[in-house]
């Protein structure tokens, strides 16, 4: 069996589901709240790279105070790796509702996104069940109600404030 250091796992599992639910979180608010496919684009590419950013150093950050505060030395991850898996995750989860927005006109945009995302979500829940060897199937569903619940709310707020 391939042996993925737990930190690595987390961060690549973290970045792929957080980019995915986030990011179509935004896609479908936006997209809810205006009409001008730029600016929906825009403003999820803007988004999705702010927010990788901003994951990869919380990642580092947080991952650091916990090498400090392990005065055994037992930590044999990378710093700059788990930030870096985590930028990159994040962005492969947040591109999945994008691409849908950049490559059709809404509203089937917005419905592709959303399933791509839900898809997504499945299939990640799915894999990380396989590769911790507990329960696929559950994974799969828990972390596709998680994703679920924001997409409804990225929903419900671009309907209530759109402009």
């Amino acid at each position: 069996m391939l042996h993925i250091h737990e930190d690595y796992l987390r961060s690549g599992l973290f970045g792929l589901q957080d980019g995915l639910v986030s990011t179509t979180g935004v896609v479908v608010g936006i997209s809810t709240g205006v009409e001008d496919k730029a600016i929906i684009v825009l403003a999820s590419l803007v988004a999705v790279t702010v927010e990788a950013t901003s994951m990869a150093a919380g990642q580092y950050s947080s991952e650091k105070a916990v090498h400090q505060m392990d005065k055994t030395g037992k930590h044999t991850d990378s710093l700059i790796t788990g930030a870096l898996i985590m930028f990159v995750a994040y962005l492969i989860g947040g591109l999945v509702p994008i691409i849908p927005t950049i490559t059709f006109n809404q509203p089937q945009a917005r419905i592709i996104s959303i399933l791509a995302a839900f898809v997504g979500l499945f299939l990640l829940g799915y894999i990380k069940g396989k590769l911790v060897e507990h329960k696929p199937l559950r994974s799969a569903i828990e972390l596709f109600v998680i994703g679920s619940l924001a997409t409804v709310i990225g929903l419900v707020v671009g309907y209530i404030l759109r402009v």
